[in-house]
């Protein structure tokens, strides 16, 4: 059985193939258009599909359209609110709620559009799948064995929207379809609530969520009070999370405003209800399920902090999230939700580099091509982390690109984390100075040693840690306020390049530990293939980049 996944509707379209239940290719279109996020967030773009990210996924297992058994649609317009009922996203709307009916329509005729954008294809072959159903299935089924399976985790699914609803929550047992206890209608929203804060604090309406949580680490929640009546648990699964009076807390900020404490205070303020809400939501949960696991999925998934909380003080033995939990995890969901309700026994996901890959030769024709000197190095790991040592920021580029919006060291921007300027020098790179996100890669070996308050080993850096009081300043291009970081534990067995280089590093500085974040420039997508690595070097304070087994360094005068 040949299923290929598709997420259109909302932003950051994506594709993902599953075949004979194992997932083979997973990538964002937004690597192929280098669009970031994709397409516009709004109702008249959903009729946009991945094509370039489609047409790779078939490509990369060497299938053709007509090869397909099932394409899966991850939005299901039969379950839409009807016209005139599209719920405010704001209190500032960008535009009339009655666009929203848009994306319905769009998706009714979504087989057509497919079918268009693949040969072959015949309409009939492709189905929907409910938006937030995708989501459960990307966190529970494509997580790692642990316990009894699937039948032992609950999941929650906690976004913006989906058709009609914000989250879901229930468990797999047995089934191909999962349980659910409880979908809350919109326009009840805790993603919609976090993506208002962001504008009203002058961020972007899409995907600068983690900005909102780098301030609130600056901040004391001295409003939590006030807004314990828009932000709350309601019981059984149901919560309050609309129409905030933001003006009424602190001004709004037109984008690039500095930041006083009064809005550090509202972001934190903002992030401890949010935390506070998933806390009686998780424990509603294991309450009506018994599971001691959790999976996660949807865009509030990507609360990192919030995520250590439900670790840390939530009833939940294990807390496994979803690497790709925002809406282009969508794809994979319908794609291993399809597959087993077609009777597939689905394998977890392998891990999330499941893009686009060059071997050495593709890499040193890319070089060649750009007319670029390059030298291959006898010890590539060692002679990397002389260059970290020495104070170098590293583009390291290897294996297939990662599925999902972190970056996990295949497409990484790497530098010695004893060196707190490079924090600064990091942001440069990425334009984004006062709010870049940077975490700790560390051998999962030596992490127990520097980092707690967080699940160890941890390999996608989606949680928070707390950093050892005497590391604290051996590492300070790492460390945040409050002395936490995001830790991605490595293990030798799983990535031994990456492993390697860590070892070597530490050999020559005692720090098992890399700064590291993904490598892309402000407003563009994390690069994904070697010509987007070169260009990133060319325009970026960059001093070394490697391409596989390849290191280019940068001229200087």
């Amino acid at each position: 059985m040949k299923v290929l996944g598709v997420n259109a509707v909302f932003h950051d379209p994506a594709a993902a193939l599953v075949a004979d239940g194992r997932v083979l290719a997973a990538a964002e279109e937004e690597r192929f258009s280098r669009r970031e996020h994709g397409k516009e967030p709004v109702p008249f773009s959903s009729w946009e599909l991945p094509v370039q990210a489609m047409r790779w996924c078939l490509d990369e297992a060497g299938l053709a359209p007509v090869d397909l058994d099932v394409v899966a649609y991850s939005y299901d317009p039969s379950l839409a609110l009807p016209p005139g009922s599209e719920p405010l996203s704001g209190p500032r709307p960008p535009l009339d709620p009655a666009w929203g009916q848009l994306r319905p329509l769009y998706a009714e005729h979504a087989a057509h559009f497919l079918a268009a954008a693949l040969p072959g294809l015949q309409p009939a072959r492709v189905t929907h799948v409910p938006h937030h159903l995708a989501h459960a299935a990307s966190a529970a089924l494509a997580a790692p064995p642990s316990g009894g399976g699937r039948e032992d985790s609950a999941v929650l699914v906690a976004d913006g929207r989906g058709e009609s609803t914000s989250h879901l929550a229930g468990f797999y047992s047995g089934a191909a379809q999962p349980r659910v206890l409880v979908r809350q209608p919109l326009p009840e929203s805790l993603g919609l609530v976090y993506r208002e804060l962001a504008q009203h604090l002058g961020f972007g309406a899409v995907g600068d969520e983690y900005k909102v949580m780098a301030l609130a680490a600056r901040g004391q929640p001295t409003m939590a009070g006030p807004l314990e009546n828009r932000i709350a648990y309601r019981g059984d699964g149901l919560i309050t999370a609309s129409e905030v009076d933001w003006a009424a807390l602190a001004p709004a900020l037109p984008p690039g405003a500095e930041h006083t404490p009064q809005h550090a205070d509202l972001a934190a303020s903002v992030q401890n209800r949010v935390e506070e809400v998933l806390l009686a939501l998780a424990g509603w949960l294991h309450e009506q399920t018994g599971r001691s696991r959790l999976t996660m999925a949807g865009e509030v998934a990507l609360n990192h902090a919030a995520n250590s909380r439900l670790a840390r003080d939530g009833p939940f033995e294990e807390v496994w999230v979803q690497p790709a939990a925002g809406e282009a995890g969508t794809a994979l969901g319908s794609a291993l939700q399809t597959a087993a309700d077609l009777g597939e026994t689905v394998e977890p996901m392998p891990g999330a580099d499941l893009g686009r890959g060059w071997d050495e030769d593709a890499l040193a024709a890319v070089l060649d091509s750009a007319r670029i000197g390059y030298e291959r190095p006898d010890d590539l790991t060692a002679e990397v982390a002389r260059a970290l040592s020495e104070g170098a920021l590293v583009g390291w580029f290897q294996g297939r690109s990662e599925y999902g919006p972190a970056a996990l060291g295949r497409r990484s921007l790497l530098a010695d984390p004893s060196r707190r300027e490079n924090l600064d020098r990091i942001g440069r790179v990425r334009g984004e100075r006062e709010f870049c996100p940077v975490a700790s890669l560390v051998a999962a070996e030596h992490a127990p040693d520097i980092f707690s308050g967080g699940p160890l080993p941890c390999p996608y850096p989606l949680f928070e840690h707390h950093v050892a009081p005497r590391w604290r300043a051996r590492i300070p291009a790492v460390v945040r306020p409050g002395a936490r970081t995001r830790a991605q534990t490595v293990r030798a067995g799983d990535d031994p390049l990456t492993w390697r280089l860590i070892r070597d590093f530490g050999s020559r500085t005692g720090l098992p530990v890399l700064a590291h974040t993904e490598l892309r420039r402000a407003g563009s997508p994390r690069v994904d293939s070697p010509r987007d690595a070169l260009e990133c070097f060319g325009s970026a304070p960059v001093d070394v980049l490697v391409l596989g087994p390849y290191l280019v360094r940068r001229c200087r005068a």
